[in-house]
């Protein structure tokens, strides 16, 4: 705790780098516009050769000598060359052929420079450094949240404001997971406790505790509309209506440890859970049954450690891609129809998060022992198309902003990283975003 005293929560870390492709601070020669013949005889006989004229010379002289340098090319001064300039195009092909040629490269999508550095960082002071836990989260109204010990910050990425939510008792804390709602507003807060909090970012206000569902904190949650879905250490998974009294309306059994992934997919009707128990679940929010436990519909065993990192495909709907603890570090894609495994990478280090991108076909991954970086793979190729470092420590949780191009991480090296790695999406989204289903009916949604 004394750490939190010396260090304010969301401040930077040090000066963000200047986003450059080039490195100003030091030169590069370039070898294939050097002379070395040259430069080894300017530097042995050609002095000598100078010293004499020096020696014997005449104004008319020193002007034959000088034209001559030039006619022979022997007036260079400088040895090392350190840009040179291409030489102009050759005309292979007939004139009717460039056009066609012209087209087709400007049909070649240029290769997207990625930035090896974080864009900011700020400093994340009490961090819990625990695998299982999910402590990041970034909202659709561009907010990231973010819980450190037992409070949760909020740190607007529109104007780099920094403000606190709330500040758990020391008895039910301290924060073990948080998930912005659809809406961009509202706040769910997982707890130590086995209670779960709901907040009205806007106001500051608390709307609602859930209890009685779970028997241990609850590490993981995961909104689908007005449903929250919770994971505990009990192995419990729950359906929570938040616009009802008394909102338990489905319980998920089948993980033996602690529930530490949730993700819906994209239509909102099949939920992944990963467990401590190496086991992944598929459940069908068709098939969900309020008066009995709820039947997974696949049951997938092939990693061979904790599943924390679990991640739907934006542009594939039935693909979901999973990635192992420190026992496994394996990335496994899976078709949620029928269940097959379709991939599995081996990454060689523990597999802590995963995201894809909004705008390409590509997954971020992040990582603990060794090199505690983030690798971007291209899809389904699985090559790798960056590596970035920077964190001291496992990279534990990651967040998209919501326009998918800024990647926030926070590792137990008690920093919060940004990185542009996505990059820029090619046609700015200029309408206006789609209405998100309201969790809380009778409070208006900010903008």
């Amino acid at each position: 705790m004394d750490a939190g005293l010396n260090r304010c929560p969301l401040q930077e870390h040090f000066l963000p780098r200047k986003n450059s492709k080039e490195n100003l601070d030091r030169f590069i020669p370039n070898r294939s516009a050097m002379d070395f013949d040259y430069a080894h005889f300017a530097l042995t006989e050609g002095r000598k050769g100078k010293d004499q004229v020096e020696a014997v010379s005449s104004p008319s002289r020193e002007a034959y000598r000088k034209q001559l340098a030039e006619t022979m090319n022997l007036n260079r001064t400088r040895i090392l060359a350190f840009r040179n300039k291409p030489q102009a195009p050759v005309e292979l092909l007939p004139s009717g052929h460039s056009t066609s040629l012209h087209q087709q490269s400007k049909s070649v999508k240029p290769r997207r420079y990625i930035p090896q550095s974080s864009e900011r960082t700020l400093d994340a002071p009490d961090i819990v450094d625990d695998f299982y836990l999910n402590l990041l989260d970034w909202g659709s109204a561009n907010v990231l949240a973010i819980a450190l010990g037992h409070t949760v910050y909020l740190w607007d990425a529109s104007s780099g404001s920094t403000s606190e939510l709330v500040t758990i008792d020391e008895e039910k804390g301290p924060v073990t997971s948080i998930n912005w709602a659809p809406d961009g507003r509202h706040v769910a807060v997982g707890l130590n406790n086995s209670e779960v909090q709901l907040w009205d970012s806007a106001s500051n206000r608390q709307l609602r505790t859930l209890k009685g569902g779970h028997q241990s904190r609850v590490g993981s949650l995961a909104w689908n509309n007005h449903i929250l879905t919770t994971g505990g250490m009990d192995g419990q998974i729950i359906n929570n209506d938040v616009r009802i009294r008394s909102p338990i309306v489905e319980t998920y059994r089948g993980h033996t440890q602690e529930v530490c992934g949730l993700k819906w997919s994209g239509s909102g009707q099949q939920l992944a859970s990963g467990g401590n128990d190496n086991v992944v679940h598929i459940w069908d929010r068709s098939v969900a049954s309020s008066n009995s436990t709820t039947q997974w519909l696949h049951r997938l065993e092939e990693h061979t450690s904790a599943v924390k990192a679990l991640a739907w495909c934006p542009f594939q709907a039935n693909l979901l891609a999973t990635g192992g603890g420190g026992g496994d570090r394996t990335i496994k894609f899976w078709n949620s129809h029928t269940g097959a495994c379709l991939n599995s990478v081996d990454t060689g280090s523990q597999v802590c998060s995963l995201l894809w991108s909004k705008n390409e076909r590509e997954l971020l991954s992040s990582h603990g022992f060794t090199q505690n970086q983030l690798t971007l793979w291209k899809y389904p190729s699985m090559v790798k198309m960056a590596e970035l470092t920077g964190h001291t420590s496992r990279v534990l949780y990651m967040a998209q902003s919501p326009d998918g191009c800024t990647v926030a991480s926070a590792a137990g090296d008690e920093t919060l990283r940004f990185w542009n790695v996505f990059g820029v999406p090619e046609t700015a989204k200029k309408a206006a975003p789609k209405a998100a289903h309201e969790p809380f009916s009778n409070v208006n949604r900010i903008r």
